[in-house]
């Protein structure tokens, strides 16, 4: 590796970085000939970090700087050398090597990079780099994901109005992509504030896309071979927490938005930054996106059945549905003088159709108990003292849910079939099995 950066360190920016894509493109290949999985060691990381993202490698010199020409002229390097290269196994080392986080200072220009390397992959329709990206979001720390994701979604839903169109077409080029970026939109969109609703551009284009096929949502489940146990710190297998989290939260969330504010001792409208609390068309797509959820939720017992995780592997962690229902509690807790009735009533009732859905298909692992204990902590609405529920006394709070919940309490060895009904926004729909 030293002989290579003898050569490089006597070529301008963009050749270096050109150059040093080729002699990685050879040394990798040659490493995969004897190794199905080479290791990627410091060398080749160094020079890229010298080489592509202008990183010095002695210590106290000033970091090089590409101006905009040269960086696009970089970008379209990079975007060629992937569209060219046809093994894919070389592909993924290299971009692994490329923009695998190294908890180091060249980290923030590796993430830059990537933002825009994949934001032109978008552009123009680049399918090895947006398959190599939906590699990289598989096996790197959610931390970084969501970084990638808030520039996609700079780029196409907030700084040109009608661009996500562009994005919304690559649906067909690469769905595995698309499932990736759906679940980190969900963990960088979590509706915990008004800056962490989903812009209404993404809303629409994910429920757009879900609609069309909602076995999108499972496609990184389905083509990975997976463990019983799932590292800490990553990517969920599938969006469907996140979604589930969308979902409930969102008549809380959108009514929060249009909250009173004080202003010198008198009450103000709060001014949303877009549309403005739950309007009809923010209402429908969440409809929308919940039925689909729940309809992927009815077949997922078949797919873990055939991977024999059918009882070992929870697609949906009960420890994510704990802070879930504290968040609701927090936001009935918040919205309590704007009398939120239906708000709460319509979440709880989503709540409740998607966990009982999920444990009847084996999606969620938890005991009666669990579920009783999880329940008591919902809030009260205007069915909380209906006498005639049939659930025991202990736990008041959980009669103000649909009867389809009493169900899941009775446990989840029935697995879902024609005769099962989900009550979607107040009007029954039949959901085969």
């Amino acid at each position: 590796m030293s002989d290579i950066r003898h050569s490089l360190l006597r070529r301008d920016a963009l050749s270096a970085a050109k150059e040093v894509l080729y002699h990685l493109d050879i040394y990798f290949s040659s490493q995969l000939q004897s190794a199905p999985l080479p290791i990627v060691d410091k060398g080749p990381v160094e020079l890229l970090e010298e080489f592509v993202f202008q990183v010095p490698k002695e210590r106290g010199a000033q970091p090089k700087r590409l101006n905009s020409l040269q960086e696009l002229q970089l970008l379209e390097i990079m975007c060629n050398y992937f569209q060219e290269q046809t093994k894919d196994s070389v592909r993924q080392i290299i971009f692994s090597s490329l923009f695998s986080p190294q908890g180091n200072k060249a980290d923030d220009s590796r993430m830059s990079l990537l933002g825009k390397l994949v934001s032109m992959a978008v552009a123009v329709c680049r399918i090895p780099v947006l398959e190599c990206a939906a590699s990289w979001l598989q096996r790197t720390p959610v931390v970084y994901c969501v970084r990638l994701a808030r520039a996609l979604v700079d780029d196409y839903c907030c700084l040109v109005p009608g661009s996500v169109q562009t994005l919304k077409q690559i649906l067909s080029a690469s769905p595995r992509f698309c499932c990736q970026f759906i679940t980190s939109v969900t963990a960088l969109y979590d509706l915990s504030s008004d800056d962490l609703i989903p812009p209404l551009d993404l809303l629409e284009m994910i429920v757009s896309w879900i609609f069309e096929d909602p076995r999108l949502i499972l496609i990184t489940f389905l083509n990975t071979p997976i463990a019983a146990n799932l590292p800490i710190g990553f990517l969920e297998l599938t969006p469907l927490t996140g979604l589930i989290r969308w979902c409930v939260k969102a008549p809380l969330a959108y009514k929060r938005k249009k909250k009173p504010s004080l202003s010198n001792g008198h009450v103000t409208p709060k001014v949303p930054k877009d549309s403005g609390g739950m309007d009809r068309d923010s209402h429908l797509l969440y409809s929308k996106l919940h039925l689909s959820v729940l309809q992927v939720l009815m077949v997922v017992q078949v797919h873990l059945t055939e991977k024999n995780l059918y009882g070992r592997l929870g697609l949906i962690l009960f420890d994510h549905m704990v802070p879930l229902v504290e968040e609701i509690n927090r936001l009935a807790d918040e919205l309590n003088p704007l009398n939120a009735s239906q708000e709460i009533e319509l979440s709880l009732d989503r709540l409740a159709q998607a966990l009982q859905v999920a444990m009847a298909s084996g999606a969620l692992l938890c005991t009666r108990d669990d579920l009783r204990t999880l329940c008591s902590r919902l809030p009260h609405n205007k069915n909380a003292t209906d006498n005639t529920s049939p659930l025991p006394c202990a736990a008041p709070r959980v009669c103000l849910l649909p009867s389809i919940f009493l169900l899941a309490l009775n446990g989840r060895n029935s697995s879902p079939g024609p005769d099962l009904w989900v009550f979607q926004e107040n009007s029954s729909i039949p959901i085969s099995g």
